[in-house]
């Protein structure tokens, strides 16, 4: 169940956020309930013809043209009611449209400024849910079903008018049905959103495992998973129909019970009506244009109460896209300007520990990188290399202790400043289904010339497979890269990284998943880049951090040695036995 589940959303505050969103459109708003209002204005006209072309029409029609008019009447009313009609619908759609657009604009941007922590804790299903499926069913509350709402209620309105100024005894009878009708859309509102709240969660597991088949479709096939997640696919699907049926039940069975209401009344009312009509004391019209006006009353009765479960499902979607967009955005707490950093970089007694870890990622780590000097940090895994190079960006705050850049703690730096002045290239490389160029030139430097992005790309050793691609910057790479080689995308993340030219670089095994002659070519790029920029280098292969200035060697997030390559071989301690372990491998595959 989704955690929004568990939050107490008034429905009266979330509709009013919703219209909050439909007034810079309240004009054409206004147009649609004018249309609304006369389409509804139209409706008891058509009993009220009935009755005087059943008392007068047939009785005066005989050598008289006086009977052109009821037939001319009956279709101005028809085209009357079919011309606001589309003008009211077309306007209400238009603002449904524009309301979906503008909180998907506000989903997205809230999505691009939340914490790390947050997407390690919701899967990417489920927030592609909420932006493509559940955003569309908010617009339906804020927009339709209130079109619905308004227009049927003119309707009723106005027939029940008519039908009291005909008989209002009758129309007592009739009114008898409402508290019944009020009680079954109150007693089938919380199942209703019960389930529409769990499938919205099931809608995001599909997303989930669709999403997981389709990029770890080489994973799939390699090691046998078709059927089981054939079986994840099944177990949702499953879910969703389920869900689906019990959902089905309790917005379907309030129409035939607000019918057996209603038809009960209406029994009722022909039994009385046609006894009256046996004492003389009603007329043929009177009769049929009250008859007519019930009957026509059951059309729109039916359409407010099966509105309910539209609205329900409105309002839990509702919860779950503002509560997106209510989640608190990256702590920035900062306010200096770092402009370019001269790069200097200190850790003073750094601690940090996952969320329901055991123990801490890095306890008490101190270590210095002097601008232009490249340290590299080593270690086996779990050691806290990778937790170092995302605290260094602030993708998460550190426990306790500081980190200076240029000797201002990062909480004093504003982030889009700090981010400035930082560039990083990791062994998951991200592309982006465009061209070339648009992957070299992202972000702030999408306004750079074409000869910078052509430098750059000379520069990471990536010009030579690039001019031989069928357009060259402009050929689309696919998504993540797909049509590019491991060593040609990490180039052109060196490229990316090249063009950004941030004093402050950033390496995450870099090179760790290329093979031999791809990383050569890579490295040599890599050595381009490093060139007057203080360097943090995140590596396993240690052969490739020989040339480092100084080199930590991290063990269970506490600094073991540092040195050089050469002082750590002579120290012969954890990193002398991780370089002899890795070179004897290495002896073996050759």
């Amino acid at each position: 169940m989704a955690a929004y589940e568990n939050v107490d959303f008034n429905s009266r505050v979330v509709y009013g956020r919703l219209l909050a969103y439909v007034r810079p459109y309240w004009f054409a708003f206004v147009i649609s309930l004018v249309c609304m209002g006369l389409s509804s204005a139209l409706e008891p006209a058509f009993p009220a013809l009935m009755k005087f072309l059943l008392d007068d029409g047939f009785s005066k029609a005989h050598g008289s043209l006086d009977w052109l008019k009821y037939p001319a009447a009956i279709f101005g009313i028809f085209i009357g009611r079919a011309i606001v009609g589309f003008a009211a619908d077309y306007a209400m759609n238009w603002v449904s449209q524009n309301v979906i657009a503008e909180l998907r604009y506000a989903m997205f941007d809230r999505l691009l400024r939340l914490p790390v922590s947050y997407y390690a804790d919701n899967s990417s299903g489920r927030l592609m849910s909420r932006i493509s499926n559940d955003v569309t069913g908010v617009a339906f509350s804020a927009t339709s079903a209130i079109s619905v709402v308004i227009k049927d209620s003119f309707s009723i309105i106005g027939l029940l008018a008519w039908l009291l100024y005909l008989n209002w005894k009758l129309t007592l009878v009739t009114l008898t049905m409402v508290p019944f009708i009020a009680y079954t859309v109150r007693a089938f509102s919380n199942r209703i959103r019960n389930t529409v709240g769990t499938g919205q969660t099931l809608q995001g597991d599909l997303l989930q495992v669709l999403q997981e088949a389709v990029e770890g479709f080489k994973v799939v096939r390699i090691f046998g998973g078709q059927k089981y997640e054939t079986r994840r696919f099944k177990d949702v699907v499953r879910g969703i129909r389920s869900n689906y049926m019990r959902y089905l039940v309790a917005g379907s069975a309030q129409g035939p019970i607000v019918q057996f209401f209603a038809a009960m009344a209406l029994s009722v009312i022909i039994g009385v009506a046609l006894f009256q009509a046996s004492l003389g004391t009603a007329s043929v019209g009177d009769f049929v244009s009250f008859i007519t006006a019930m009957l026509m009353l059951l059309a729109p009765t039916k359409r407010l109460t099966d509105v309910n479960s539209s609205i329900q499902r409105g309002l839990v979607a509702a919860e779950s896209v503002f509560h997106l967009i209510d989640e608190p955005s990256e702590a920035d707490t900062g306010s200096l300007e770092l402009k370019r950093a001269r790069g200097e970089i200190e850790f003073i007694n750094v601690n940090f520990m996952y969320p329901g870890s055991e123990r801490p990622a890095l306890d008490s780590l101190s270590f210095a990188i002097r601008p232009g000097e490249c340290v590299a940090l080593v270690g086996p895994s779990g050691s806290g290399k990778t937790t170092v190079a995302n605290l260094l960006p602030r993708f998460h705050e550190i426990g306790s202790g500081a980190i200076h850049v240029d000797g201002v703690s990062l909480s004093d730096i504003r982030l889009a400043s700090l981010r400035d002045n930082i560039a990083m290239v990791s062994q998951d490389v991200v592309l982006f289904n465009d061209t070339v160029a648009a992957n070299i030139a992202y972000g702030g430097k999408q306004d750079a010339s074409q000869e910078e992005i052509v430098a750059a790309a000379r520069a990471a050793n990536a010009l030579e497979f690039i001019e031989a691609m069928p357009q060259g910057f402009d050929t689309m790479i696919g998504e993540k890269g797909v049509k590019l080689s491991g060593g040609q995308r990490q180039r052109l993340a060196i490229a990316r990284a090249l063009l950004k030219n941030a004093p402050i670089l950033i390496l995450d095994e870099a090179t760790s998943a290329l093979d031999t002659e791809s990383e050569r070519v890579v490295q040599a790029a890599l050595d381009q880049l490093m060139q007057g920029r203080s360097t943090l280098v995140i590596a396993h292969r240690l052969s490739t951090v020989e040339n480092a200035d100084r080199i930590i060697v991290l063990t269970q997030g506490v600094k073991s040695e540092e040195g050089s390559h050469a002082e750590l071989l002579a120290l012969d301690g954890v990193y002398a036995r991780l370089y002899r372990r890795q070179e004897t491998e290495k002896t073996s595959e050759d």
